[in-house]
C-alpha cells in the first residue's frame, strides 16, 4: 500500500488562505451541528525545555475526513536552535479502513488554519467594513492572521505591529510592506497602547503567561482575536475585558483548560456564564455573531484537530490533482 509524502516545501505550495478559510469554516459548521469526534488535546510538557507536545485526533463524521495531527510549541526554538516555534507532521486516514493515506509536515497547515479561524471569527463578530488593524506579536501568526483578514475583507486602512524584540517588528513590517498592497499604512509602533488603541480589530499572537493588552485601552465595537494563550498558565488579555465582552470560543473542554479564559476562570473572575458560545454554534447558524456594533468581542483560539483534518484534506487532493509529493510504502 502506498502513502502520500508531503514535505512542508510541498504543503506550502498547495495552499491558499481563500480555500482554506472556506475548509475551517466547514469544519467549524460541522462541529457546530454535532457531527465530530474530537477528543480534547492531549499534552506532554518538557518543562526544562520550556516546551510541549500535543496529539490532535479528529474525525469529520458527514464530511468522512479523519486525522491525527503531533505538534510542539517550543517558545525557545528560533533564538537558541534556530528551529521554529511550531512544527508539526500530519497522518491523513482513511476512515473507511483506518489506513493512513498521506503523511505530511504539518507546520504551515497549522499556521494557515488558525490564520483562517481568525479571519472566519472576524467574519462574524467584528465590526463591519474595519478599517485599523492592531497586531500584538509579530511571529508567523501574525502573518497569517493578516492574510486571513485581507482575504476577508480585500483592504485595511491601517495596520500597527507590536512586538518585544525592535529586529522582529521591524522584519515583518519590511515583510508585509512588500507583499500586503491591500495595506494603505503598515506602521511598527513602541508599544502594546500604541497597537490596540483605537483599533476596530486587535490580534494578539504572543506566548505570554501575564496580560499584556489593558482593559483601559479598549473602546466599544472592539473585536479581539486572541490566538496566543494556548496552554495553560498562558494569558495575554487584562481579565477585565473578558468581564465586559461577547466571549467566543472554539471548543470549551480546550478553552478553559488552556486558552484566553484559562487562568481568569481558574481564579474565578469569569464563569461559564461569561462565554456566550463557541464559534461552531454561530458559523452554524444556531447562535447569532455581533448584534449590536458597541459589542466588545472576544475570539479565543486554541486550535482545533478538526481545522487540521480539512486543511490536510485540502492539501492531499491538491497534492493528487497536481502530481505534487512521493508516493512511500510503509505498510
Amino acid at each position: 500500500m502506498k502513502i502520500l509524502l508531503l514535505t512542508e516545501k510541498d504543503v506550502e505550495q498547495l495552499l491558499s488562505m481563500d480555500e482554506v478559510m472556506k475548509a475551517v469554516e466547514s469544519a467549524f459548521r460541522e462541529k457546530g451541528l454535532g457531527r465530530v469526534q474530537m477528543p480534547a488535546k492531549l499534552y506532554l510538557f518538557y518543562g526544562k525545555y520550556g516546551g510541549d507536545l500535543r496529539t490532535m485526533p479528529s474525525y469529520l463524521e458527514q464530511l468522512d475526513v479523519s486525522a491525527v495531527k503531533v505538534v510542539n510549541v517550543h517558545p525557545k526554538n528560533p533564538k537558541k536552535y534556530s528551529l521554529p516555534t511550531v512544527m508539526a507532521t500530519i497522518i491523513l486516514v482513511n476512515p473507511k479502513t483506518g489506513a493512513p493515506l498521506a503523511i505530511m509536515g504539518g507546520t504551515r497547515v497549522t499556521s494557515m488554519r488558525t490564520g483562517a479561524a481568525g479571519g472566519i471569527a472576524a467574519k462574524y463578530f467584528a465590526k463591519k467594513k474595519p478599517k485599523v488593524v492592531g497586531l500584538v506579536g509579530a511571529g508567523a501568526q501574525a502573518r497569517t492572521q493578516l492574510a486571513a483578514l485581507l482575504s476577508l475583507y480585500g483592504k485595511l486602512k491601517e495596520v500597527r505591529v507590536w512586538s518585544r524584540t525592535e529586529k522582529t517588528k521591524e522584519a515583518y513590517v519590511a515583510e508585509m510592506k512588500t507583499t500586503c498592497g491591500e495595506v494603505s499604512r503598515m506602521v511598527s509602533v513602541e508599544s502594546v497602547k500604541e497597537a490596540v488603541e483605537g483599533a476596530d480589530i486587535v490580534v494578539t499572537t504572543t506566548p505570554s503567561i501575564k496580560p499584556l493588552v489593558s482593559g483601559e485601552w479598549v473602546t466599544p465595537g472592539m473585536h479581539f482575536n486572541c490566538i496566543g494563550a494556548d496552554a495553560p498558565g498562558k494569558e495575554e488579555l487584562d481579565p477585565v475585558i473578558l468581564t465586559r465582552a461577547k466571549i467566543v470560543i472554539d471548543d470549551w473542554e480546550q478553552a478553559f483548560h488552556s486558552g484566553e479564559i484559562n487562568v481568569p476562570f481558574a481564579k474565578g473572575i469569569i464563569t461559564k456564564q461569561h462565554v456566550w458560545g463557541d464559534i461552531g454554534e454561530v458559523v452554524a447558524g444556531l447562535k447569532p455573531g455581533r448584534t449590536a456594533s458597541d459589542e466588545i468581542t472576544v475570539f479565543t483560539s486554541t486550535g482545533l484537530a478538526i481545522q487540521d483534518a480539512v486543511t490536510a484534506e485540502l492539501a492531499y487532493k491538491k497534492a493528487l490533482a497536481k502530481k505534487i509529493g512521493q508516493f512511500i510504502e510503509i505498510i
